[in-house]
């Protein structure tokens, strides 16, 4: 099983977090040999040449900085890691080793930069694309029969479906066909894929990992080495390499993910249930309500349920961007997964998929105080009542 440069360095450090919860790994992965006058945290490489013989022979094929992330992710997703520049640097990534021609079955609703590149591959007749709802598992699997590869995103951006992910990747694997999961919304606290068969994990460490809004990263993770040799000369001759500062800037904002994601959870369970009563809201989509059709299945496998809720402005798209235009506290932007909370209309952007109403704002719930954000949340949704 391929390793990386920091975990091949200090081998016990893997070991010795097999005990520990995932909100202990968060904290204590990727950290240097503890001796005397030892730093606490690895330090950031900044050198693009190393000097010959050496394993790493160039910038562009390692960094140690990169390998402590790495392989601190790879703690929480149970495998062997790559960091890319970007999310949609990954998966675009992942899509290049495709074989042309390939049949890949994807949520019809999902990360707009992922359906763009969908589209794009099926119009240059890269790919051939079979888009389904994920949360309808008969659907899903009769797809599944002739594809090559599944797609998943669970719960799906924005719309926050849930897919039945034990029985499809089961399925999927059964009928010899790749699994590929954006673990993105949910982070591997609350789910991991790879246990439970998929071959591949992608995040965009923008989002929750780094979670501070102040870094652009990508990542894949897989248990198969050739797929992950595949990926790494991908990452090694495209330049689609992270770099060491902002690679530093992920893993220390990693080190509060679990906090920050009991917290945001919390306060999401608690929007949602009042936005459901608000007036000027049509419909709230959030797996941890009761009331919601995706409760049951996530409650049955995930570990919690996310800090996104989206939701249908009664008033319709103009309303919708007067409610997001009025927020004070609330950021009115593109996003998610920071400690500030956000909100769009994500149809403000022309690479939304259809299926997605046109007033549907995103909020991504952030860690300010719960009142706070319904006060403001609950005053820009009166003022877009006013129009």
């Amino acid at each position: 099983m391929p390793s990386n440069e920091f975990t091949e360095a200090h081998p016990e450090l893997i070991k010795n977090l097999d005990s520990l919860t995932l909100q202990s790994r968060v904290v204590a992965a990727a950290r240097p040999p503890r001796g005397e006058d030892a730093g606490i945290n690895p330090a950031i490489e900044l050198n693009s040449t190393f000097l010959a013989p050496g394993a790493t022979g160039y910038g562009r094929f390692g960094n140690k900085t990169w390998s402590a992330l790495e392989s601190a992710i790879e703690a929480l997703e149970c495998g062997p890691t790559l960091v890319f520049s970007s999310g949609i640097a990954a998966i675009s990534s992942f899509f290049s080793i495709l074989p042309r021609g390939a049949v890949v079955t994807a949520s019809r609703n999902g990360y707009s930069g992922t359906m763009v590149l969908l589209r794009q591959a099926e119009a240059s007749g890269a790919l051939e694309v079979r888009y389904v709802d994920v949360s309808d598992t008969d659907q899903v699997l009769a797809a599944l029969n002739g594809s090559t590869m599944l797609w998943l995103e669970s719960p799906t951006n924005p719309a926050l479906e849930v897919a039945d992910m034990p029985t499809i990747i089961a399925a999927a694997k059964s009928l010899n066909v790749g699994v590929a999961v954006d673990n993105t919304f949910a982070t591997p606290l609350v789910q991991q894929p790879l246990e439970m068969g998929a071959d591949v994990v992608i995040h965009s460490l923008t989002k929750y990992i780094s979670g501070h809004s102040d870094v652009i990263l990508g990542s894949i993770s897989t248990k198969d080495s050739a797929l992950y040799q595949r990926l790494a000369e991908v990452r090694k001759f495209h330049g689609v390499i992270p770099g060491p500062f902002e690679t530093w800037l992920a893993l220390r904002g990693l080190r509060t993910l679990g906090v920050r994601m009991e917290r945001s959870q919390k306060s999401a369970m608690e929007l949602a249930t009042r936005l459901s009563l608000h007036p000027a809201v049509d419909r709230v989509r959030y797996p941890g309500l009761p009331t919601d059709p995706h409760h049951e299945m996530a409650k049955s496998f995930m570990r919690g349920y996310g800090a996104v809720i989206s939701f249908d402005h009664r008033g319709g798209p103009e309303a919708a961007d007067k409610a997001c235009a009025a927020s004070q506290l609330v950021a009115h932007a593109t996003s998610l997964g920071g400690v500030e909370s956000l909100w769009e209309r994500r149809h403000r952007w022309s690479t939304e998929s259809p299926t997605i109403p046109t007033n549907l704002i995103r909020l991504s719930v952030g860690i300010e105080d719960l009142e706070d954000l319904w006060r403001d949340i609950n005053n820009a949704l009166n003022l877009s009542l006013e129009i």
